[in-house]
């Protein structure tokens, strides 16, 4: 399953990697309302949450379903701006039928409303009421006054600036700036598929008799193009590990990557190779081995009642899968399990192995 991008023809310059003021906002707010996405945050999001005034927890509770799962179209500039200001006003010349069908596609839950505009707007309300009250009364706000509503939005965002968002966002902006220049830098010397590769193993470049597109690992077939827009890359700080894409039509095709410098993600076919690898029983037996500390392949064979060539067909499993660090002392190969890197599938999974 992925996302693709068609950018057959697309102009060099249309393509632009900067950070954005509102996305990073937005993806504080994700955090907020999902700390269980975001381990390496949740500090940060239990000390913000209890710093908040009760008046705007209670707004920002109203509102999460625009950032909670994902994130409306308008949340996530394709014009970044250097300020939040000035972001929210871009945000403010959208035309009111384009803010209302992305909020309300945030609110019902469903990417796909019917072309109908009556019948679209009758199932979003029966969308958004399956989904709890607070969708439902935002939804009918929204239908009933959409300038109150936007209004209303705005005024949030401005107060979670205030509370929280200057703070924090002082100190990754530079760090922000420095990725993105880095990457269009790469982009600029050795082409977009070096930039990809910096991007994300998730995203690749596909060339072919059809034209070229950007293929991005996500949980949906879709498609978009950036041929007659140009595309976005925004790096983000606070929204790792997501990959977010903005893809709707009528939309400049958006996407927001961790910043390189937080480390890189792993590719989903690499993640799949390390489960498999330690789903084998008998390859789970060596790990526990390993765990502990070096072993050549024979001391291993003799720990487990097994014979070298066993052995040696398990190592070199677990060590495609990248989780076996292998050291040479004189005629003596030793291996070791990489507990970084299975620390990364999980405590639970390596708390098992060490037990």
């Amino acid at each position: 399953m992925a996302l693709t991008i068609d950018i057959t023809g697309m102009p060099a310059e249309r393509c632009v990697f900067a950070p954005s003021p509102l996305a990073e906002l937005t993806s504080m707010l994700h955090v907020l309302a999902e700390p269980a996405h975001h381990p390496a945050l949740q500090a940060w999001a239990g000390a913000t949450l209890a710093g908040l005034k009760p008046a705007l927890a209670d707004r920002l509770l109203e509102a999460e379903f625009l950032w909670r799962s994902s994130r409306a179209d308008f949340l996530v500039p394709g014009r970044p701006r250097p300020t939040l200001p000035a972001e929210l006003d871009a945000v403010d010349a959208i035309p009111d039928e384009t803010y209302v069908a992305a909020a309300l596609v945030m609110s019902c839950g469903s990417p796909r409303l019917p072309r109908d505009l009556d019948r679209a707007l009758e199932l979003a309300l029966e969308l958004a009421l399956a989904r709890g009250p607070r969708q439902a009364a935002f939804a009918e706000r929204l239908l009933a006054d959409p300038s109150a509503v936007r209004a209303a939005v705005r005024e949030l965002l401005e107060a979670c600036a205030e509370a929280f968002f200057l703070d924090a966002w002082r100190q990754v902006e530079h760090q922000l700036a420095a990725d993105a220049r880095h990457k269009a830098d790469l982009f600029a010397r050795h082409g977009i598929e070096a930039a990809l590769t910096a991007v994300s193993p998730a995203v690749t470049l596909d060339t072919g008799p059809g034209g070229t597109r950007i293929r991005i690992d996500k949980l949906q077939d879709s498609s978009t193009s950036a041929a007659g827009d140009g595309v976005t890359f925004i790096p983000s700080v606070y929204g790792r590990p997501h990959l977010l894409t903005v893809h709707a039509p009528g939309w400049r095709p958006v996407v927001q990557y961790p910043a390189a410098s937080q480390g890189r993600p792993l590719s989903m076919d690499l993640v799949r190779r390390r489960l498999d690898a330690l789903a084998h029983p008998v390859r789970q037996r060596l790990c526990r081995t390993l765990a502990r500390g070096p072993h050549t392949t024979g001391e291993l064979a003799e720990a487990w009642h097994l014979t070298p060539p066993e052995v040696s067909r398990h190592l070199a499993v677990l060590k495609k899968a990248g989780l076996l660090q292998t050291t040479r002392r004189g005629r003596y190969v030793r291996h070791t399990l990489d507990l970084t890197a299975t620390a990364a599938l999980g405590a639970d999974l390596l708390a098992a192995l060490l037990r």
